[in-house]
This record gives C-alpha cells, sequence and structure tokens, in this order.
C-alpha cells in the first residue's frame, strides 16, 4: 500500500449532512491522510437549503454533483455517492475515500471499499451512528476540528480542560491506553508512540485525543501520568522518535 503521505484519495460529501462551514478544517484534517485527486459534494442544489455552500464549495475547488430529490422521503444523493464511490473504485486510481457524512446509510458503502483493500475515512458529528464509525478504518468527529466550530461551542470545552485526575477516573480511556501500550512493547516495556496509535485506532476507529482536549496523543498521555515519555534519536538527522512505557513497568529498585 502506498504510504499514508502519498495516498491517492476520493473525497466524497452528503452535502445534506454536513455544515459548510467544516469544509476548510475538513481538507486540513484530509491532507494528514494523502492528497485529496477528487473533491465532490453531493446534493440538490436547487434548492434553497444548500445554499450557504457556493463560497465555499468555490474557494476549495470542490465539484457539486447535483441530484434531483426524486420523492420525499427518499435520499437520492445517498445514492448517487455510493454510484460513484463505485465507480471511482473500479477506475483503481484510488488509495482510499473520505466520506463526509453522519448517516448510517454509508455503512455497508464503507464495509465494500474497506473489502477490496482501501481506506476509508470518515468524517461527521458525534451524533453519527456507531456501524458507519467501526466500518472505517479511521473516523473524526468534526466536533474535534474546533475552528470549524462556534466559540459557544469551544467555550465549554476550553473551561472544563481534562485534568489528571479526571483522566485516571476514566477507566476505559486508562485501560485502552494501557492495552495498546502493552501490546506494542518490547520486553522492557518500551512502546513506540505510532505503533500504539495505530493498535488504537484499529480498536477504536473514532479515538482522538482531541476529544480529551489535547492535541496529540502524547500530550494526552503525558496529562494521564501514569506513563513515562521518552524521546530517542534513531540516527544523525533523522527526527525523534517517542517511546512509552506504563510506570507500573518500571523497574524496582
Amino acid at each position: 500500500m502506498v504510504g499514508e503521505n502519498t495516498a491517492r484519495l476520493a473525497v466524497l460529501i452528503d452535502a445534506d449532512n454536513a455544515r459548510p462551514s467544516i469544509t476548510e478544517d475538513l481538507l486540513a484534517e484530509v491532507a494528514k491522510y494523502g492528497t485529496a485527486h477528487v473533491k465532490r459534494a453531493y446534493g440538490d442544489w436547487t434548492g434553497t437549503n444548500l445554499k450557504g455552500w457556493k463560497e465555499h464549495l468555490l474557494a476549495q475547488s470542490i465539484q457539486p454533483i447535483q441530484q434531483f430529490a426524486y420523492t420525499t422521503g427518499k435520499n437520492a444523493t445517498d445514492a448517487a455517492m455510493v454510484i460513484d464511490a463505485m465507480d471511482l473504485l473500479y477506475s483503481e486510481r484510488f488509495d482510499g475515500f473520505c466520506i463526509v457524512s453522519s448517516d448510517s446509510d454509508f455503512t455497508r458503502l464503507a464495509a465494500r471499499l474497506r473489502e477490496s483493500g482501501l481506506i476509508v475515512y470518515g468524517f461527521g458529528e458525534r451524533k453519527t451512528p456507531q456501524p458507519f464509525v467501526a466500518a472505517c478504518d479511521k473516523f473524526v468527529y468534526i466536533e474535534n476540528l474546533t475552528s470549524a466550530t462556534t466559540p459557544e461551542e469551544i467555550a465549554p470545552k476550553q473551561k472544563t480542560a481534562t485534568a489528571a485526575a479526571q483522566l485516571k477516573a476514566n477507566s476505559a480511556l486508562v485501560n485502552q491506553l494501557r492495552n495498546a501500550v502493552e501490546a506494542a512493547s518490547d520486553d522492557d516495556g518500551w512502546a513506540a508512540l505510532g505503533s500504539v496509535g495505530n493498535i488504537i485506532t484499529k480498536q477504536r476507529p473514532d479515538f482522538d485525543s482531541r476529544t480529551y482536549g489535547y492535541t496529540k496523543l502524547s500530550d494526552l498521555i503525558t496529562a494521564t501520568t501514569l506513563f513515562e515519555l521518552e524521546r530517542r534519536s534513531p540516527g544523525e538527522g533523522k527526527s525523534a522518535i517517542i517511546y512509552t512505557r506504563d510506570k507500573r513497568r518500571r523497574p524496582v529498585g
């Protein structure tokens, strides 16, 4: 598989289930995983409910795909996205897909793309049904793209910055971190942080340190005060690699 930083990605946006204000932050997030060679937004552009999209589509060079709502209560947009996704899949030009929607109707599409060996990144609100989240390799909550939210939405998160005591009290989080570190560790208990992150994402596609108020996984792990962190240089001119170890594995004496 092509490295993530060179992956050719197709970005398909369900405009009926996404906010136009997210596009800049969305594509900045997509750039972490590869290059967006296709950027399309689907919806009935003749209606009034999508009128706020135009300036964002133009600014980010996103192609609007017209799909009329043939019958009330039936989502023709979803069907159009699925058909286009399969066409792009069969073109064999892409390494992965970014599906932007909070709609569970895309669960089977995500699973089908993964069955073909492609990486699937999902983007949606926290209300996104768990089956769709689990069907993706990685799922990013729009709320974690902070500049896309309003000041009112950001303020409560800033006021309730998660302290070490609160993190330790989150048994699910602590167990997730400890199990991942243990799975990736060497005989001395040290694990490369990158490997730890990969293991967690495979177990929980929607895991994101930003959910807990921290930009990076290393910051989150440090904040728990339950782990040691160590930077190691692999050689001259190369970036340092961060390793972590559960403090319970620290040698006695």
